[in-house]
């Protein structure tokens, strides 16, 4: 994918030599700075994140956005999904771009709003009423993965 140019570089742990505690600790200060000391907004409503902390002192929806699996307590790092974080905020905020397809849907009976850049990354919000919850953000490398949002979007565009 040749990404836009509105989306910044990835942090990468060869960035940090290795070091996973400096690297996630460089991963969380971009998530803190985009979504804890600053606000974003999409469509004139704040972006929240879950402020309860969950592991090592860090939030627990950073630990969504740079992990995966079914189970809370059995997620696992994925080295993608961090280094993408730094693609989470401009995403949101270049919503309206043609590069991005948005869509909503429910799931476990709550409005999740989708921003799919290049069929590539997505962040999936959870919709209230006054305003918008992060819950993950990942890239879509996998075939079935990408299969199965195409058809929810296609069949769910706003």
């Amino acid at each position: 994918m040749t990404s836009p140019a509105w989306l910044p570089e990835i942090i990468t742990l060869n960035d940090h030599d290795g070091n996973w505690q400096n690297y996630i600790d460089a991963v969380y200060a971009v998530f803190e700075n985009d979504f804890i000391k600053s606000k974003c907004h999409l469509k004139g409503k704040e972006v929240g994140v879950r402020r309860e902390t969950s592991y090592d002192g860090k939030w627990f929806t950073f630990w969504h956005c740079v992990s995966e699996g079914r189970i809370e307590e059995d997620r696992t790092p994925d080295f993608r999904r961090s280094e993408r974080v730094p693609w989470i905020r401009p995403t949101i905020e270049h919503e309206t771009e043609d590069t991005v397809d948005v869509w909503t849907t429910k799931k476990n009976r709550e409005q999740r709003l989708y921003l799919w850049v290049n069929e590539e990354y997505i962040v999936v919000l959870g919709v209230r009423k006054k305003y918008f919850l992060l819950i993950t953000a990942f890239p879509t490398n996998r075939t079935h993965t990408v299969e199965k949002l195409r058809r929810e979007r296609d069949s769910n565009q706003s």
